[in-house]
């Protein structure tokens, strides 16, 4: 293949880089235990017995911006944030195996995807903190893959464009709530179990590229009867005789909530996951305890939606809220149940990292459908990108999935010129923007990525940097499983993680090209590549030999642009002060309404709250005033609107949805705010509603 050519010019790639817009928019701690002060991972494997690990658990905040910021995974440049319906959060667990003296960290966080950028962030502070102990290679970072948070936390410019650049305020809340629930993890370790469990889920996903996911071989089809995958895996952790938390990974995506959605939301994983912790185990976040922890990862759902239906929200209701209720419920069920009969594990931990140059790998025949050797290709964004996932989120009108070679006229129209050479590398995608050839520039899409796996006992995690279709995640997992000798249902693909580069398909599904064809960046043969350099991970992890770690990708946080204004200043309306009342509650509500008040108010952006709340509903018990819900809980919502941008002046409307559970007795709606006056100085209040009755 011939070499890249020089430099596009400066207005052709600035076309391209509008064309990129519509197209990618959517998407004081103490020291180590004693037993493990030595810290990092020790040479050889040495297998631990069940029962003889430390295992630590933590949750902290991971909410970013609550109020017009753009947010990631829909292409929509309308859905800015409004507010909160729930706050994300960040699940951390530490593992580690006295006998070595190794360690790893498993965290799954209430994101769209863990950037390459937030990997940085975050081990840059953890080896601040804790030296050598935490590094990249046993540090595994996945996303839930919500598509209802604040965005521009990337540091490629494909991810930030729809948010109007890099969103600092967003990527400090990840990054610092990440590393806060890691500490926590870590100041938790105590002696205790592990126990795994399988079983299967029919009922929370449907294939959205069913046309895509025909093309592949029979035998492979004949994995997925349904053509969908239905398994979920559950890792159950005690603390000596207490149960302390559990992943579970089952695979659909996080879009049960809309892009007409524009309140913060971790979607159905994320109430899964707060079902289980708040409802199921009492645990109350603000009370900043340890507690029960429960993570509910995805796998490879690249074509996994949980719109039964196959439109956007809707399946099994049409409400979208209420689907990611039960969407959420089922996955807790199913969950639940594994736990209950999940069996001790053995083995000890251990994990292996290498950064490979996704844009230039050649392909050993051995991968490839053909046999023959290829190569992958500079990243290019293709036509059906733009078109979206009609399943759950269109994208742009005129354009269409499955569009191939030769292109539409409305793409020629956009005159951004793909070199013959890419072309054909690409061929048959519809070649629209070459972002490979862009980030010679600047950073457009990443070139180079994290390879990793992370073995926890009997359990192998595959670290994928995308959103692999459940076939690709298959025989990703066939490839390691035959490489560490180990059961197919002990391998699994563990997506969005450590960095984000959209998606995997087959080369059979890339020949379609479909939405997660087109959308697959670095050619026919991106899976095949992967194949290959995760057999060469898996091989060093079986024999316990060094790996070539290959080069990181640069920190580009020095390069980063944000082209939204900040807050000015705050006013409040006329003859009202910060957190008056605007609009009172009802004297008395019945159980089932709605209880609504609105409070003058600052912009959120002057305060994040971040491990806090912009809003509670008190009760009166004995005297004294006690919150029984907060900004992160399923029947509240906190709403923030602009009344008049000139002035700086705006109103919080906080919501409560009166569950049939709700003890009788007198309540109040508190407001926490933040105001910036003239100078930039920022003052906090608190606005309190009169008192009203529940009956």
């Amino acid at each position: 293949m011939p070499p890249p050519p020089p430099t596009t010019r400066r207005s052709r790639s600035r076309l391209a880089v509008l064309a990129l817009v519509a197209a990618l928019g959517a998407a004081s701690f103490t020291a180590p235990p004693p037993a493990l002060a030595s810290g990092g991972p020790a040479s050889g494997t040495a297998d631990a017995v069940a029962g003889d690990y430390l295992v630590g658990r933590g949750i902290a905040d991971v909410t970013g911006e609550a109020a017009e910021t753009g947010m990631m995974g829909y292409s929509s440049f309308d859905q800015k944030t409004s507010g909160i319906h729930q706050r994300q959060r960040s699940r951390a667990f530490v593992v580690a195996d006295p006998s070595s003296g190794k360690r790893v960290v498993y965290v799954n966080a209430d994101l769209a995807m863990i950037f390459q950028s937030v990997q940085q962030g975050v081990i840059s502070r953890l080896k601040e903190r804790y030296g050598s102990l935490y590094g990249d290679e046993n540090v595994l970072l996945s996303a839930t893959h919500t598509h209802s948070g604040p965005g521009g936390y990337s540091h490629d410019v494909a991810y930030n464009l729809s948010v109007l650049g890099f969103q600092s305020g967003t990527y400090r809340a990840i990054v610092d709530g990440i590393v806060e629930s890691v500490v926590k993890a870590h100041e938790d370790l105590r002696p205790g179990t592990i126990s795994l469990g399988t079983g299967t889920l029919t009922n929370a996903s449907v294939n959205r590229s069913r046309t895509a996911f025909d093309r592949n071989p029979a035998a492979d089809r004949a994995a997925f009867p349904g053509g969908i995958d239905p398994a979920m895996t559950v890792l159950r952790f005690r603390q000596g005789d207490k149960d302390a938390g559990a992943i579970s990974w089952f695979a659909t995506h996080n879009t049960s909530i809309t892009n007409k959605n524009t309140l913060i939301s971790p979607d159905n994983k994320g109430y899964a996951s707060y079902a289980w912790e708040h409802d199921l185990e009492g645990v109350r976040y603000l009370d900043n305890t340890p507690g029960f922890v429960a993570a509910f990862p995805n796998t490879n759902a690249g074509d996994m939606s949980p719109n039964l239906n196959l439109k956007p929200g809707s399946g099994p209701t049409e409400d979208e809220f209420e689907n990611a209720r039960i969407l959420g419920e089922r996955q807790l069920g199913k969950a639940r149940e594994i736990y209950r009969d999940a069996k001790p594990v053995s083995g000890g931990v251990d994990s292996r990292l290498a950064y490979v140059d996704m844009e230039n790998v050649t392909v050993n025949g051995a991968y490839t459908p053909d046999g023959k050797e290829h190569r992958t290709c500079p990243a290019v964004v293709g036509a059906s990108t733009l078109a979206g996932s009609v399943e759950d989120g269109p994208a742009i009108p005129g354009f269409e999935e499955g569009m191939r070679t030769p292109v539409a006229s409305i793409i020629e129209a956009l005159h951004i010129d793909t070199p013959a050479w890419l072309a054909t590398c690409q061929y048959p995608k519809a070649s629209l923007v070459p972002t490979g050839l862009l980030s010679n520039v600047h950073p457009v899409t990443p070139k180079i990525l994290p390879l990793q796996i992370m073995k926890i006992g009997d359990l192998h995690l595959v670290a994928g940097p995308g959103e692999f279709t459940i076939t690709s995640g298959l025989r990703v997992r066939r490839t390691v499983a035959e490489q560490l000798g180990v059961p197919l249902d002990r391998v699994l693909l563990q997506g969005y993680a450590n960095s984000y580069s959209q998606y995997v398909t087959t080369p059979e599904e890339y020949d379609s090209q479909q939405y997660e064809g087109g959308s697959t960046l670095y050619g026919r043969y991106t899976l095949p590549a992967y194949q290959q350099e995760y057999a060469r991970v898996a091989a060093s992890l079986r024999d316990g030999t060094t790996i070539d770690r290959g080069t990181a990708p640069p920190d580009e946080s020095g390069r980063q642009f944000n082209f939204q204004t900040g807050v000015v200043y705050d006013n409040p309306p006329p003859n009202s002060a910060f957190g008056s009342v605007l609009t009172p509650p009802d004297a008395s509500y019945t159980r089932g309404r709605t209880a609504t008040v609105e409070f003058a108010t600052g912009h959120p952006k002057n305060n994040l709250r971040r491990g806090g709340t912009f809003l509670e509903v008190q009760r009166l018990v004995d005297g004294r005033w006690v919150r029984i819900l907060d900004d992160g809980d399923w029947r509240t919502k906190y709403r923030w609107t602009r009344i008049n941008g000139l002035t700086g002046t705006s109103k919080a409307t906080v919501t409560w949805d009166i569950g049939a559970d709700t003890a009788a007795g007198t309540y109040r709606i508190v407001h926490h705010g933040d105001a910036k006056n003239l100078f930039g100085k920022i003052t906090p209040f608190t606005g309190t509603s009169p008192t009203f009755t529940v009956n």
